[in-house]
């Protein structure tokens, strides 16, 4: 209950560190991004509006998040070892294991609050452009018949909001942690935090281009077998991060089988705990 207290406490400073930071400020970008593109959209058709703003929306917040996981991450250790924080925490009865589930737990707060604002501004922006788009619906269909009017408002309201883009959000910020916990395995072994960085962005464009690679590479019919044992070697050590988007379902107003969303979910949640333990295995080494 004790060493629970603790990590409890390691996080809760973790997160006001980071927040106290300037990472907010890509949380602005991203507003300014949305709300830009949902002004550029007015020429479209409010079908093709709202797919857009969804599509683009929900790749920009895939991106922040990964962007503040790996930047977040990076930096902690080698912060806490220049200030000797890390030193004065490690001097108490504190297991290194525990310090690292703290900053880890920190860091997944400040994912989930930075991932629930941006939800925040797509659901404003998507919200206010119901409202001008019902109105100008309204205004054409001036003189029909209450049926037609009806039918017209529900099209418009199930176009622009849908169930979906709860369980897309959610995957977003499992990819997020993922992200997270991969960069912290980096940063136990790393001799900088410009290092970590450099690894964690080439490691995060491997994920996203490893099974387009791997569907390539074992297309052809004289495929080796050390071919294959190589593409899975390659899948095991590096998370495919193309299963976590699901955005083209949600675009096209598919349901997300709960099945496909819970895998995800699962696939994230075993990657987490590989990377924690990996980094808590290596850490706990380390001469500091």
């Amino acid at each position: 209950m004790k060493l629970l207290g603790v990590t409890l406490a390691i996080a809760r400073n973790t997160f006001t560190e980071l927040a106290r930071q300037k990472v907010f400020y890509f949380l602005l970008i991203f507003a300014l991004l949305v709300i830009g593109n949902s002004a550029f959209m007015a020429k479209f058709s409010f079908q093709e509006q709202f797919q857009m703003l969804k599509d683009i929306s929900l790749g920009a917040m895939s991106v922040f998040g990964s962007i503040i996981a790996i930047l977040a991450t990076a930096n902690f250790l080698p912060k806490d070892m220049e200030d000797r924080t890390i030193y004065t925490i490690l001097a108490k009865p504190v297991p290194r294991f525990s310090y690292l589930l703290g900053k880890l737990c920190g860091i997944f707060s400040l994912l989930a609050v930075s991932i629930l604002l941006m939800s925040a501004v797509v659901l404003a922006v998507l919200w206010i452009r119901e409202g001008t788009v019902l109105a100008e619906t309204r205004a054409q269909l001036q003189g029909g018949s209450a049926e037609e009017i009806a039918a017209a408002v529900k099209e418009v309201t199930n176009a622009t909001f849908n169930i979906n883009l709860i369980p897309g959000i959610v995957v977003i910020f499992f990819k997020s942690a993922l992200l997270a916990s991969l960069t912290l395995f980096l940063s136990t072994f790393a001799t900088s935090s410009i290092f970590t960085i450099l690894m964690a962005t080439a490691l995060y464009f491997i994920g996203h281009l490893q099974s387009t690679a791997r569907e390539y590479w074992l297309a052809g019919v004289d495929v080796q077998w050390w071919s294959r044992i190589l593409a899975a070697l390659v899948s095991l050590l590096f998370p495919d991060l193309q299963a976590f988007n699901l955005t083209d379902d949600i675009i096209a107003g598919t349901a997300v089988p709960m099945a496909l969303f819970a895998g995800t979910v699962g696939l994230g949640i075993l990657y987490i705990s590989v990377y924690f333990s990996l980094s808590a295995l290596v850490f706990s080494a380390r001469e500091l």
